[in-house]
């Protein structure tokens, strides 16, 4: 989720659902040690619970950057061994620590050793020519015994060498069963299943199997339907806001953020979804990618956007 679950993403996602966990983007070692860390960590107080995402593999660095998330007030530091992109293996993380488990568990240990907030891991079930079922349970297991207590599981290997980064959310196949089968061989550990997964139908099916689901670029291209998560998984029956209802509140942030000199076009970005399947949708999308990113715009961009769409759908 490289460049779209920002702060302003996240706060239109907590909109939705009071309860989902929500996850930055993933952040590197590097960029927080070296460069603006106020810019990659700065959070709004909503977003709880949150989850600060690494990406590193070096354990001095790992363990500065869970301390500096502990310190900004982020509820759990989640090292990301997924990401299968070019420039996450040029920097030594990401998926092709799948082969190392023995690094990942240093860098758990002496993480926990510094912070007392949950230090968790977002893993792919392998990488290229590894035995996915060997590999995993590998993994699982190495990791495990430093400490980890909770694995995101992207049900898919990630072939690091031939396919893209693209190719690798979509072209590998999806294992959920094994995943279900590490949840049973290890039962004390939470298991969260990762990938594909685009209902709250199959949220349902999942968690009859693991402990959690995450969803990713579903929740970013058609985020209305979280507005179900929090009666639905987490049986909290709320405010089911409508869209339009949504867009109010979500307007008020952006006018706040908009005197503070953030460009709109930086917040409107994250919600071209939010009536996906309505008519007028798309007149609603072309509106904002045509109106947004000139100088000036304002909040009335958003108001003339609103009025392509039919509210009594």
């Amino acid at each position: 989720m490289l460049d779209w679950t920002d702060r302003h993403e996240r706060y239109f996602l907590r909109l939705l659902s009071k309860n989902a966990w929500l996850y930055t983007e993933m952040v590197t070692t590097g960029a927080l040690i070296h460069g603006d860390n106020e810019r990659y960590l700065k959070f709004n107080h909503q977003e709880h619970p949150i989850a600060l995402q690494l990406g590193g593999s070096d354990v001095q660095d790992m363990t500065i950057c869970a301390k500096m998330a502990e310190d900004f007030g982020y509820d759990e530091v989640n090292i990301n061994v997924g990401c299968p992109s070019d420039r996450v293996q040029r920097g030594a993380f990401g998926a092709c620590l799948m082969a190392e488990p023995e690094l990942i568990a240093e860098c758990v240990s002496a993480m926990q050793n510094a912070v007392s907030i949950p230090v968790t891991v977002k893993n792919r079930i392998g990488i290229d020519q590894q035995d996915e079922e060997v590999s995993l349970r590998r993994f699982i297991s190495t990791v495990a015994e430093a400490g980890c207590n909770t694995f995101i599981v992207h049900a898919r290997k990630a072939w690091l060498q031939g396919l893209s980064p693209k190719q690798n959310r979509d072209i590998p196949p999806l294992n959920y069963d094994l995943v279900y089968q590490i949840k049973r061989e290890f039962p004390q550990l939470e298991i969260i299943i990762n990938g594909g997964i685009t209902t709250l139908d199959e949220c349902t099916t999942h968690l009859q199997s693991v402990d959690g689901v995450m969803v990713g670029r579903e929740a970013y291209h058609n985020p209305y339907h979280l507005i179900d998560v929090d009666a639905m998984i987490y049986n909290d029956i709320g405010s089911n806001a409508s869209r339009m209802q949504i867009l109010d509140q979500f307007s008020e942030y952006i006018e706040a953020r908009l005197s503070e000199g953030v460009p709109l076009k930086h917040m409107t970005r994250h919600i071209l979804g939010l009536f996906q399947g309505m008519t007028g949708a798309k007149a609603w999308r072309r509106h904002i990618s045509e109106q947004a990113y000139k100088p000036g715009a304002g909040i009335e961009v958003l108001r003339e956007a609103a009025s392509h769409i039919k509210e009594s759908e």
